[in-house]
């Protein structure tokens, strides 16, 4: 993008300023993050006021649920601290070995529908820790959007940090029409946390697509039978609380972390088990609180896992 002034009109410094000042910088790059986000249909922040509670694959799974699906969908890792999207999805490409397009950042791209961005992709060792104050994940949060080239997509989802800092804050207030989905698990010490999440959601005037109960319930990699670890139904009772939509509960399942692992997401594979099953009908309901005008392609054949079968609970075969 140009950075000349042949317009007053469409010139940042027409507001206050010159051109090659920070304001007119930061204004500059407003218009652009504007223009990106235009092509954008519905965005999707995915968090929760506690770690541990399964965002990133929550996040991973939705987005590569609804590209299954046919429908064009981005995925940002903006868990700057801990990102987590790269080996969740396998994804080892760098960006020193892909160059730029026309000034613009191409994305990973997973399969024919997803489009994913994160710290990693642009570090030279990923083990390195990243060590920044607010003022830089702001920045950082900001050209994921701006400088991306994301093209028209029906679905961009944001895999947040826990907590109601600078991540979070920096989506609600870049992206006006974004909606979050918040994750809890259903023990009490995780739920006070959430709660705090969607009173965030409330002070920064976000809409709140929906909660999700995830570890609800343990299954059985064996038997499929179901035991209640961390209890079952805080989360719909959280819901029903703050008048929000309970998008469903996610059992713990233990071919989700061996997937997880592997690179090989499982909640959103073509596999027949409790988890999928109950994600599946998580990604349907998102759909019908935000669906896309046109009609997507054919659904895409997801990959089978071949887990192994280990059972969990101590029974033989």
């Amino acid at each position: 993008m140009s950075n000349s002034c042949e317009s007053k009109g469409s010139c940042p410094s027409s507001k206050g300023g010159s051109c090659g000042t920070p304001d007119a910088a930061i204004a500059m790059q407003n218009m652009v993050i504007k223009s990106s986000l235009d092509k954008i249909k519905n965005k999707i922040l995915v968090m929760s006021g506690k770690g541990g509670v399964g965002k990133s694959t929550v996040s991973v799974n939705l987005a590569l649920g609804l590209a299954n699906k046919g429908y064009k969908v981005g995925l940002i890792d903006v868990d700057l601290h801990g990102p987590d999207i790269c080996r969740m999805l396998d994804l080892r490409q760098n960006l020193a070995e892909v160059g730029t397009n026309n000034g613009l950042i191409p994305p990973m791209q997973y399969g024919d529908n997803l489009k994913v961005i994160s710290l990693e992709y642009m570090m030279e060792n990923r083990d390195d820790p990243i060590i920044w104050r607010g003022p830089l994940k702001i920045q950082a949060i900001r050209q994921f959007i701006a400088d991306i080239e994301w093209g028209e997509l029906d679905y961009l989802v944001f895999d947040a940090p826990p907590g109601t800092g600078d991540e979070p804050l920096t989506v609600a207030n870049t992206i006006k029409d974004a909606q979050a989905l918040v994750v809890t698990t259903p023990q009490e010490v995780a739920l006070a946390d959430v709660r705090k999440s969607i009173n965030f959601c409330k002070h920064v005037k976000m809409k709140v697509l929906g909660l999700v109960e995830n570890m609800s319930g343990f299954v059985c990699p064996h038997c499929e039978g179901e035991v209640e670890i961390f209890k079952t139904g805080g989360g719909e009772k959280t819901a029903r609380d703050f008048a929000i939509r309970f998008l469903g509960r996610i059992p713990m399942d233990p071919k989700v972390v061996m997937a997880g692992d592997d690179g090989k997401p499982y909640l959103s594979s073509a596999a027949d088990s409790p988890a999928t099953k109950a994600f599946d009908n998580i990604i349907n309901q998102v759909f019908e609180a935000m669906p896309v005008a046109s009609m997507p392609m054919p659904e895409a054949a997801a990959c089978n896992l071949d887990l192994a079968s280990q059972c969990g609970c101590g029974c033989s075969k």
